[in-house]
């Protein structure tokens, strides 16, 4: 009992200690709300708002129709320039496609022939460009077809692919951003915050009294482990309820309790990497730094910017060591999914392993810091 209670009023004087400091309040207040939302409704993996150019050099009702097919809100309205207008235009930045139809291309079209449209792309923004030349394409071979039958209901062709997208029916890319949006600012905060409070100890040399005291390591690792994690928890409790389901309106197809329970879990393991880096660094200088080495690889192989199934099969095998990989596919199975604790299960015994792991090596190190 005394040991609970000695956790809990030093898990207050963190507590204190974050709130405290309007720097720390305003990082939680930006991560947990500007943050996601910038990150959520940035660039996507859809074509939005691009500008396009047609050179119509047949003016035929067919190359009409392929304009008019192109519109918001992937396309701005398509504007008609000249070959010699084309070239300038894109040079400057105004113009990302130039879609050019040669004379006769209607009379080849229907002649049976296979005519040629020559599309020009600005592939300075890659991603868009790439999509951008996708979706032309498409409109090309659909418009050809609806002209060529007499009517919009085109018919298919023999082989079609048919996509049917599950939990995201309209593939609305602020859903899944926005989840891994907040992994991102979890695993930074907790990571940050926890490993702080650690270097803040040493630094202003109030270690030194907490070691006088009646108090033993795990007491002191537990209460900033627990203090960071309510706080964090908290913050992202908040942003769940009114950024992520009322502002950008992402269904939550699961349990809302289940999805926090893991989501502190796994706040535990990031907690415990935080302490061993707080504990490991001399000075804020070296935190930093490894600050930087730990959150680029949790950012980029957990699986919120790319799937795991692309990465190299070594790459797979050594993010099976992040608890953000299984935090991810957790709250994804959740948010989306609908999944319950049956489901989810081996993520969170996961997460809870790790995190044990990376808890007792922090607690070791912390130990024989304070022994020196």
């Amino acid at each position: 009992m005394r040991r609970l209670a000695n956790i809990f009023w030093l898990a207050g004087k963190e507590l204190k200690s974050v709130l405290g400091d309007p720097v720390m309040v305003v990082l939680i207040l930006w991560s947990f709300i500007i943050a996601v939302i910038l990150e959520a409704s940035g660039a996507g993996d859809t074509v939005y708002n691009a500008a396009i150019a047609i050179v119509d050099e047949d003016s035929s009702m067919l190359t009409r129709q392929i304009a008019g097919a192109f519109g918001p809100p992937w396309f701005q309205p398509q504007v008609w320039m000249s070959p010699d207008e084309a070239g300038p235009a894109m040079n400057a930045g105004r113009i990302m496609f130039v879609l050019g139809f040669p004379p006769g291309f209607e009379a080849d079209v229907i002649a049976g022939l296979a005519p040629a449209a020559q599309l020009e792309v600005d592939a300075t923004a890659v991603s868009q460009a790439q999509l951008g030349t996708d979706y032309i394409n498409n409109i090309l071979a659909s418009e050809t077809r609806a002209f060529l039958s007499g009517s919009p209901d085109a018919p298919d062709p023999s082989l079609r692919l048919e996509l049917r997208r599950a939990f995201n029916p309209n593939g609305n890319p602020v859903w899944f951003k926005s989840v891994s949006s907040l992994l991102n600012q979890l695993s930074l905060l907790t990571i940050v915050l926890t490993g702080a409070a650690m270097l803040r100890e040493r630094e202003q040399g109030t270690i030194e009294h907490l070691m006088v005291m009646p108090l033993t390591p795990l007491e002191i690792a537990l209460s900033k482990v627990f203090a960071n994690v309510v706080v964090v928890l908290a913050a992202f409790t908040l942003s769940l309820l009114f950024v992520v389901e009322g502002l950008l309106q992402v269904p939550v197809k699961g349990s809302v309790g289940l999805l926090l329970a893991g989501t502190a879990v796994y706040l535990a393991a990031a907690a415990a990497i935080g302490m061993f880096l707080g504990t490991t660094a001399r000075s804020m200088a070296q935190f930093a730094l490894l600050v930087i080495m730990v959150i680029i690889p949790i950012i980029m192989l957990s699986g919120g910017m790319g799937a795991i199934e692309s990465q190299p099969d070594i790459v797979q095998r050594l993010t099976l060591a992040l608890p953000s990989r299984h935090f991810l596919a957790f709250a994804k199975a959740v948010v989306f999914r609908g999944a319950g604790v049956g489901a989810v299960w081996p993520q969170l015994a996961l997460m809870g392993g790790l995190g044990l792991l990376f808890f007792s090596a922090s607690l070791a190190l912390f130990r024989r810091s304070m022994s020196l």
